[in-house]
């Protein structure tokens, strides 16, 4: 048992390094952990990096991202239902059993948050019953209200949570990410309802720090530089029955401008730092 068993780091936060760097300098560090992009496992292929993640002994802790759910026309939703199908046998072959869902934002000349909402529902009921056939869970993340028009018309946990409770828990649950949830003062009691269901499939971790970039994409900041309270929201989903994986998920333009084995070693240092120590 080390101090770094429930560390895990998303392949974005590094998306600077290769796969083969990506998995030797968790090695070299003992980061147990790594959740992927499918981007980059395609790069590289997907049997490839199965293959080299579970040669190093690697948990693959998550998959993003499946999703973007909301569109109306017919034949754009049947591309995204046969997307995600694709997202969940890949998550099967990489042997992570959570697939992270961004549920998508508004089509193009609506403002029909409601039936967006509902669309993503359809989806789900299409897609639960396959993942759960894979070995697969499906994790709805609420993005931070800035994103619901073009990004995840689900934006808390209590939206989530109203989604993922149509359905079992085996197959639909939740994504707790500190930077989309601080500022909401309810989410400590949905943590708790989605504790309750067994619906934490995954955490994940980024710090809030302003200014935003421009675009606001790339704006997650690294673990003790923002204005998020990182022990105390380890706390809340630990008091919900969580002991899963925690993965520092940061899109920030500066990080990926550093070296990227000197960024994973500062966010491991970091997590232990406001995490363990």
């Amino acid at each position: 048992m080390t101090a770094l068993e429930r560390f895990s780091i998303n392949q974005m936060t590094v998306k600077q390094l290769s796969m083969p760097e990506l998995v030797e300098g968790c090695l070299e560090l003992g980061i147990p952990g790594v959740g992927l992009w499918r981007e980059p496992v395609q790069s590289y292929g997907l049997e490839a990096t199965a293959k080299l993640v579970r040669d190093a002994g690697l948990t693959v802790t998550t998959l993003c991202r499946g999703g973007f759910f909301t569109a109306i026309d017919a034949g754009e939703r049947a591309k995204a239902l046969d997307d995600n199908r694709r997202a969940i046998d890949e998550a099967a072959t990489l042997g992570t059993e959570v697939l992270v869902l961004v549920s998508g934002g508004l089509p193009a000349g609506s403002r029909d948050l409601h039936g967006a909402r509902e669309r993503i529902a359809d989806a789900l009921a299409e897609l639960g019953p396959y993942a759960e056939s894979r070995g697969v869970k499906l994790a709805i993340e609420p993005l931070h209200p800035m994103y619901a028009a073009d990004r995840c018309v689900v934006s808390t946990l209590a939206q989530a949570l109203d989604l993922a409770e149509r359905f079992p828990a085996h197959q639909v649950g939740v994504t707790v990410d500190t930077y989309h949830l601080w500022w909401d003062d309810t989410a400590p009691a949905q943590i708790a309802r989605a504790g309750a269901g067994g619906r934490i499939h995954t955490f994940q971790l980024a710090d809030w720090t302003t200014p935003l970039p421009e675009g606001v994409l790339t704006g997650r900041g690294q673990i003790g530089d923002g204005a998020i309270d990182m022990p105390e929201w380890k706390g809340y989903v630990e008091a919900a029955g969580y002991t899963g994986a925690i993965e520092v998920e940061l899109f920030n333009d500066g990080l990926w401008a550093r070296d990227g084995r000197e960024v994973l070693a500062e966010t491991a240092e970091r997590f232990l730092e406001h995490l363990i120590r």
